[in-house]
């Protein structure tokens, strides 16, 4: 294929590069004439292993150019990417000047040459910029089926970017609804096997995944000061904490929903932050995990309470399915504080018996909800025909049993993720989808 590139940055250098490496013919556009020259003859604008050769054969082999000429480019080419930089504003905003600049040229140029074109962005931008976009400048050319817009993040790290290209770890393709691409071409450009989301979720996957990365540095360090304080290895202990697959290095905590509960997690974030501030220790990822999970905690019950009815049943209370722990229930805490605000409450958990509970558990249940004997039901059908809202936090009722007892009218909170429920006509709604 016959692709421009537009910004012969980090980004744009490597995409060039590999995409001339795999037999597409490249042209490179920038606004500055020193790289457009330097890269014409098949110079790096960037240090990257691997990058000099590729370009320098790219050139031999008469599949790369570059050019200061927008509309060369595009009348050139079947696919323009967007590669240009979106840096910081003082005040910590993203600036998409660049992007908004070379998104006018590319209209201006395809406008001109009444041609059919794929306009592929790959800048890193905040979710809705590139729907902004679309609906914006973008506007007429879309409409008419003269261009098809993607979003497709990239996922290069530097000192591995050339295999990463080769070998992507994750491909995202952006479309306007989440459908597989009209275009052929925009797979073949990007291998692997993509993962297909709405502009808006391909735009949100790449922030995900900075943040992650960031958010686990920062954990590793406070996790090694703490250490360091105490005398001992942090990094053997993050090496230790890395051997666990089946749980820490796993998805099996990635899932939006719940808020964490339970007898230990609480109990223990609890401790550790106790403990460092006694040290007179610094760890704000560690101070403020319990304060974001408070935070969900109530987002939780005012997103039950936006319904505005008073009849809520739940179906599952205890913290984890297949146990009758409720200590540190998320469940219980909603429960308890929609009582104490004149909610009525019915709940069905098939593995609580409240006779069976014992020690800190029964202790608990019964400090915060000692009437829960009043609220637990036998069946769920009583839960389902006495509630207007009802809250799902375990698949403790078979789909089939929801689906022919769930009225129209009742609105169903779905805080496991069981997918299956949005297919149905009820009022669905989910905490984190």
């Amino acid at each position: 294929m016959n692709v421009s590139v537009f910004g012969l940055g980090y980004v744009g250098a490597v995409t060039s590069a590999c995409l001339a490496e795999q037999g597409h013919r490249v042209i490179g556009v920038d606004l500055h004439a020193a790289k457009v020259e330097a890269f014409g003859r098949g110079q790096s604008p960037i240090v990257e292993p691997e990058i000099d050769d590729l370009l320098k054969q790219a050139t031999v082999d008469n599949r790369l150019g570059a050019t200061l000429d927008v509309c060369q480019a595009v009348t050139a080419t079947d696919v323009s990417i967007v590669c240009v930089g979106t840096p910081s504003l003082p005040n910590g905003k993203l600036n998409l000047d660049y992007v908004h600049k070379v998104t006018a040229q590319i209209v201006e140029a395809i406008t001109e040459s009444k041609k059919t074109h794929i306009l592929l962005y790959r800048s890193t931008m905040l979710p809705g910029s590139t729907r902004v976009l679309v609906t914006g400048m973008l506007a007429e050319l879309v409409a008419s089926g003269q261009v098809r817009v993607y979003y497709c993040p990239e996922f290069l790290r530097e000192g591995t970017a050339v295999r990463d290209f080769r070998e992507p770890s994750l491909v995202v393709i952006g479309t306007h609804d989440g459908t597989s691409p009209l275009d052929a071409a925009v797979c073949e450009i990007m291998g692997g096997q993509p993962s297909i989301l709405a502009w808006e979720g391909a735009e949100m996957i790449k922030y995900s995944c900075n943040y992650f990365h960031a958010l686990k540095v920062g954990f590793a360090n406070e996790i090694g000061r703490l250490c360091k304080h105490l005398g001992e290895d942090g990094t053997r202990v993050m090496d230790v904490l890395c051997a666990d697959t089946r749980l820490n290095i796993s998805r099996y905590y990635m899932k939006p929903g719940n808020p964490f509960g339970g007898s230990c997690l609480p109990k223990d974030v609890s401790a550790l932050k106790s403990f460092a501030r006694q040290e007179n220790l610094s760890l704000p990822l560690l101070e403020n995990t319990a304060a974001s999970n408070a935070a969900h905690q109530e987002l939780f019950v005012s997103l039950i309470e936006s319904k505005a009815k008073r009849r809520i049943g739940f179906l599952g209370l205890a913290f984890k399915a297949h146990t009758d722990d409720l200590r540190g229930s998320p469940m219980v805490a909603a429960a308890e504080t929609l009582l104490g605000r004149g909610h009525q409450l019915s709940i069905f958990d098939p593995h609580i018996n409240l006779s069976r509970l014992i020690g800190s558990n029964e202790q608990q249940i019964q400090a915060r909800m000692p009437h829960l004997a009043q609220l637990l039901k036998q069946d769920p059908k009583e839960v389902l025909q006495s509630s207007d809202v009802i809250v799902v936090s375990q698949k403790c009722v078979p789909f089939e049993t929801l689906k022919d007892l769930a009225r129209p009218d009742q609105v169903i909170i779905d805080v496991h993720g069981w997918r299956e429920l949005s297919t149905l006509s009820w009022h669905y709604e989910g905490i984190c989808w």
